[in-house]
């Protein structure tokens, strides 16, 4: 087993990976941006080092930097998290060059599977369908388009992920302009312009299954997770099971996942995700080499810790699980608690940590690494947290969840809880009917109703400027342009 492992990544990805390596006995090595100086992930640490820089591309996302700090540090393996390097097979290889583990599959495997292009090859491979397009094809040529993929299509950017290099084209006319946009930010953001397309299939379902396979050859799923919430084609909440799968096709898509890992030669933490149709056919997308975000919800139905799985598997285990002792209890719900704002696009916020409440009771686990006083900074990812519920079926989990947003407090930065807490409750979601556009369906609807609650708290905030008995009180605050008193603030809230 690792003596000593790094954490090439930040935040709550990196209290998770201290806490369970401190689980394994193992030494673990925090790297840190400036602004992530004074960190909780940073302290937790065994021992931390400087990455002198403030943007991701300078700090988090310098290989030679991060590779000279695991030498100086001494350790054995590097753990990277998800986002980042962690899908990187140059830094990957660079890892293996140096003689230091990387805790994840080879980077042969991440960089076939990286390529949305290869990894559909690999799937005609393994007899699993997926959603029918063209690698190649004359942009000029818009009849023979439209004969083999049909409009809507999806251009999509070879090595692009997170809804980056995307477009949606509904007729020939918009074919050109759209590559063109989908070619600038592939070229941008994977420094790749390689694109293919394919059939746009309407609001299907997003279904992912977790996977997990050890250098021996042998691999296993965890069973699946439904993704099907998001915004900007990213995630915002996740819940296993799905609720939208019967036995039977739970069965098919799980094996459909083992017949690529299996092609690919997977090991490691992998998740196969897949489109899910309303005729129950079902498409696959891709596979993400990784740790995913939500992998709190696997944990929580099947009681294994993927990340120690992870740091086993890269120490050189077998797998010591068999497929049939791998079984789904109760239900979880994952909320992603996002720095953004709903009522401005879901556009990114920055502030700082004011007054902050994370609820604690059973059947709740939050993965936070929120601090009051704390900087919420635009330089990386708005996620702050992952609020995790569990129960003994779904309902359950429903009613967890509801409470535990409403619960949950956090000022000084705009993010997405109430919104979280609209879609927990909307019909769609209660009754598994939701899909991946749901939220831009939903979004006007809670926008009315925000605009129809802060008109009746301006009422009432008239009410109360106009019933100040103690004038002698300095006002501390202002809200809906009328200034109060801490005291009023809390009778307000009251209210």
């Amino acid at each position: 087993m690792f003596k000593k492992i790094l954490i090439a990544n930040r935040s709550e990805i990196a209290r998770r990976i201290i806490a369970a390596a401190k689980e394994m006995d193992i030494q673990t090595v925090a790297i840190y941006s400036d602004p992530d100086a004074q960190a909780i992930f940073v302290r937790e640490a065994d021992e931390a080092y400087p990455l002198n820089g403030i943007e991701a591309k300078e700090t988090y996302l310098d290989v030679e930097k991060v590779l000279a700090i695991a030498k100086t540090a001494g350790v054995d393996a590097i753990h990277p998290g998800y986002g980042f390097l962690s899908e990187n097979a140059d830094f990957a290889s660079s890892c293996a060059q140096a003689q230091i583990k990387f805790i994840g599959p080879s980077p042969e495997v991440i960089k076939k599977l990286g390529s949305k292009t290869a990894s559909k090859e690999i799937a005609k491979i393994a007899k699993v369908p997926s959603v029918p397009g063209m690698q190649t094809f004359d942009e000029k040529n818009i009849k023979e388009i439209e004969s083999k993929v049909g409009f809507p299509l999806l251009i999509k950017a070879a090595a692009g992920g997170g809804g980056k290099g995307m477009r949606i084209v509904t007729k020939g006319e918009e074919f050109t302009e759209a590559l063109q946009a989908a070619k600038r930010e592939g070229l941008a953001f994977f420094k790749d312009d390689t694109v293919f397309i394919e059939r746009y299939i309407e609001n299907p379902k997003h279904i992912e299954v977790q996977l997990l396979g050890d250098e021996h050859g042998n691999l296993i799923h965890l069973f699946e997770r439904e993704c099907s919430v998001q915004r900007r084609h990213q995630k915002m909440i996740e819940e296993s099971p799905s609720p939208s799968l019967n036995p039977k096709l739970r069965q098919k898509i799980c094996e459909a996942a083992i017949k690529i890992a299996k092609a690919a030669h997977y090991s490691s933490a992998g998740t196969a995700e897949f489109l899910l149709d309303h005729q129950g056919n079902f498409y696959f997308l891709e596979v993400n080499t990784r740790l995913q975000v939500e992998h709190p919800i696997t944990e929580a139905v099947t009681g294994i810790d993927l990340v120690k799985a992870q740091i086993r598997i890269a120490a050189g285990e077998k797998l010591w699980l068999k497929q049939k002792d791998i079984v789904q209890r109760g239900h979880a719900i994952e909320c992603r608690l996002y720095a953004e704002d709903p009522e401005n696009n879901f556009l990114p916020s920055d502030g700082k940590v004011g007054l902050l409440f994370e609820p604690s009771r059973p059947g709740i686990r939050i993965d936070s690494a929120l601090e009051q006083g704390q900087d919420i900074l635009p330089y990386y990812d708005p996620m702050l947290a992952k609020l995790i519920t569990w129960g003994a079926d779904r309902p359950e989990a429903l009613i967890k969840t509801s409470k535990m947003l409403a619960d949950f407090i956090l000022l000084g930065t705009r993010h997405n809880l109430d919104f979280l807490g609209y879609t927990l409750a909307h019909p769609d979601f209660i009754d598994g009917t939701y899909h991946t556009h749901s939220v831009a369906k939903w979004i006007d609807p809670y926008l009315s109703l925000r605009k129809e609650e802060a008109q009746r708290l301006e009422g009432l905030a008239d009410l109360l400027a106009k019933t100040k008995t103690n004038t002698a009180q300095q006002p501390t605050k202002s809200f809906a342009g009328n200034n109060f008193t801490l005291k009023e603030l809390e009778n307000f809230r009251n209210v």
